[in-house]
């Protein structure tokens, strides 16, 4: 996927999770932050970060904060790109036949998943995903959650359920940043989503990491990344 209207600036502070101050053309502006995470380790003062300039309108933001860098990384931070990103893969025929079916926000049980997929002339392949965006990494190691998700747990489960009615279940991580050695679930930070995505891979559910080619106005997955469960 692709952005217009990009703009490099220097973050200065984050106002709360939904608004940062940045420095751009030697002013400060407002900015939204398309990224409710924590984000901690990236937005430090002075970071080199890109906007984009939103179209105009009724906004009380003039901007958008898409992307950081970091060290010889940029790091994709827009929430809504992940699930973008993996259906432009998809559609180029990775996992699935080019002719599947996709339909996104898929309700299933008492969740909602971000894919339900048919594939084949009888819709053989049956199969719900839900996709996590990652943007935390560690001496080379991609790590999701960056905070406790009790949500993402709640998927997990109903995931394994699914497989008991014979569709196929995938978590798709898509990591937001270019290289990283391995995905690995941030145990430290959430030991009940790790414990449940190891579980969930022993009894089927297909576990999945693809890192990102990110320039400053555009993302698009890559390659599949080993998964260590276990760290």
């Amino acid at each position: 996927m692709k952005y217009e209207n990009i703009k490099t600036g220097k973050f200065i502070t984050r106002s709360n999770r939904f608004v940062a101050m940045v420095e751009i053309d030697g002013s400060t502006e407002i900015c939204h932050v398309k990224n409710t995470g924590r984000l901690k380790e990236l937005l430090v003062p002075g970071a080199m970060v890109f906007v984009q300039e939103a179209g105009a309108g009724t906004r009380k933001t003039k901007y958008d904060l898409i992307a950081v860098s970091k060290g010889s990384r940029i790091i994709n931070v827009d929430s809504q790109a992940p699930n973008k990103i993996f259906s432009e893969w998809v559609r180029r025929g990775n996992l699935f036949s080019s002719g599947a079916i996709i339909k996104p926000e898929a309700r299933y049980g008492n969740s909602r998943f971000d894919f339900y997929v048919e594939d084949g002339e009888r819709s053989e392949r049956k199969a719900y995903i839900e996709v996590k965006g990652v943007t935390l990494e560690a001496d080379g190691v991609a790590m999701f959650p960056d905070a406790p998700t009790e949500r993402g747990v709640k998927h997990i489960h109903e995931l394994c359920a699914c497989l008991n009615e014979g569709f196929e279940a995938y978590i798709v991580f898509i990591i937001k940043m270019k290289p990283v050695k391995a995905f690995t679930p941030n145990r430290n930070t959430h030991p009940a989503f790790a414990d449940a995505l190891s579980s969930a891979a022993d009894c089927g559910v297909k576990i999945i990491a693809l890192d990102c080619d990110v320039t400053e106005c555009s993302v698009e997955a890559s390659g599949l990344v080993e998964v260590k469960l276990n760290g």
